[in-house]
């Protein structure tokens, strides 16, 4: 395959598609027939193992290469536009080139290698949390003086798009809970929240040695916030906090609980935030097994007379419902890179299969029918692309978020619809493959269920 040999005798009955295949193609080139069936990850797995030589005078094109112009995967629309240096942009900058290679650079040692496993396992590494600090990932969009780690001259809005799209070039639930709710847990403290609280939660979680997570969602209420019903009623210096809480994602490995409850009347105006920690008497959780995000450690989670001191009030009593609905924003900002990312990653893998599946004597990618469906793709992508970058200015240069609200909740219909379509059109050009857990048409199958997780979770849809 590709100018290697590989000696598959002790493989043949371990082989998934069975040992006849192999026999077929013994002492022959088989690179056709090999990339017409299976990922290009495959070779890369069984090579340390099978491969015993190359034949003289052939070189290895199963590693794809690319232009010194371009940085990533040299497929048209697989990547942002300004990852190809003729293309021009008004918002990135060197800084933003090195972090991209840098988080890349994570994404491909620590979780590309292992990421399969930890889907099939339903769990990932709680350790992964203080690697990605140690590659200065983790912390990059943290202030310094909580164990920050951010890139030389700062870190903007468009470091933080390079972060959450490089970041799901591998997503799925590892990432919603590695990544995702430390950025929607922690921020209402940093925003709100005491000094007592700041000192005692931020750097033990920016740093990786403890894990925090947001809780608002309830078997009664989702996106209506104002009318949750968990309660914390005071009593002298303590809040007892009674309710349950569905759908949080970190829930089953999470340290620390921001916690929106009731504290006063009905409606926005009787919510607080309170930080519980886990092991206070009356918390239980129990882990849900989730359609996507297979890795998420989403949890449904309960509170029974937990006695909760007066000094784990996030802002002020009664104010919790501006600081949930602020957070919002950037939470949906990161959803939508995620989303179109993984847009991208369904022409990626559409255009890579069609290059090599044939259907009636050519190509599927020769059929004008399948080039109009990959045409189509990439149209909504780059389109969706724009409005997201013109968001990212507007952030970077502080309007008010108030205004930018609808807009987010917009484009997050946007984003979703897309990433659907892309996922439908991306497993229709790979047929029966993208049905398969594993396999040539693992990275579809897996985007396609985490499709609806994507859609529902932050609400606007």
């Amino acid at each position: 395959v590709d100018g290697s040999v590989y000696d598959v005798t002790k493989f043949l009955h371990e082989h998934p598609g069975g040992k006849r295949v192999l026999m077929k193609k013994a002492g022959q080139d088989a690179t056709k027939e090999f990339h017409s069936l299976h990922a290009p990850e495959v070779l890369e797995r069984y090579n340390p193992i099978l491969k015993i030589g190359s034949l003289p005078g052939t070189s290895n094109t199963s590693q794809q290469t690319t232009s010194q112009k371009s940085f990533g995967v040299p497929i048209a629309y697989a990547e942002p536009y300004w990852y190809n240096s003729d293309m021009k942009s008004p918002y990135y900058n060197d800084s933003h080139r090195q972090f991209r290679e840098q988080v890349r650079n994570f994404i491909e040692t620590e979780v590309v290698p292992h990421f399969d496993e930890w889907e099939k396992n339903f769990d990932y590494p709680r350790e992964m949390h203080q690697i990605a600090y140690k590659y200065g990932v983790f912390g990059a969009c943290w202030p310094e003086e909580y164990g920050g780690t951010p890139p030389p001259g700062g870190f903007d809005m468009f470091h933080d798009l390079v972060f959450w799209d490089e970041l799901a070039r591998c997503g799925g639930g590892w990432l919603a809970a590695c990544f995702l709710t430390i950025n929607i847990a922690l921020p209402p403290i940093l925003a709100v929240g005491s000094d007592f609280l700041k000192n005692k939660v931020a750097r033990p979680c920016i740093e990786g040695k403890k894990i925090i997570c947001l809780c608002i969602t309830e078997p009664y209420a989702g996106s209506d916030v104002a009318n949750i019903r968990t309660t914390a009623r005071r009593e002298g210096n303590r809040f007892i906090v009674n309710g349950e809480k569905k759908f949080i994602t970190s829930g089953m490995k999470a340290d620390f609980f921001t916690v929106a409850v009731r504290t006063g009347g009905e409606g926005m105006n009787g919510i607080s935030l309170l930080l519980l920690e886990r092991g206070m008497k009356g918390i239980s959780c129990r882990k849900l097994e989730t359609q996507g995000w297979a890795s998420s450690n989403t949890a449904y989670i309960t509170f029974d007379d937990v006695e909760v001191p007066v000094e784990n009030l996030i802002g002020q009593e009664n104010q919790g419902f501006l600081a949930i609905m602020l957070n919002f924003n950037h939470e949906r900002f990161a959803g939508i890179v995620m989303g179109v990312r993984g847009a991208r990653m369904c022409i990626e893998e559409a255009v890579k299969y069609a290059r090599v599946r044939k259907t009636f004597n050519k190509r599927l990618i020769d059929h004008q029918v399948i080039r109009h469906k990959i045409a189509e793709m990439a149209r909504r992508v780059e389109s969706t692309q724009a409005w997201l970058e013109q968001a990212a200015y507007q952030m970077n240069n502080n309007v008010d978020p108030r205004i930018i609200g609808g807009t987010m909740a917009l484009m997050k219909v946007q984003t979703t619809q897309v990433l659907e379509y892309c996922a439908r059109e991306a497993s229709q050009i790979l047929g029966g493959v993208s049905c398969i857990r594993g396999g040539i048409g693992a990275k579809v199958e897996r985007i396609y269920r985490d499709v609806r997780i994507a859609a529902i979770g932050g609400g606007s849809e």
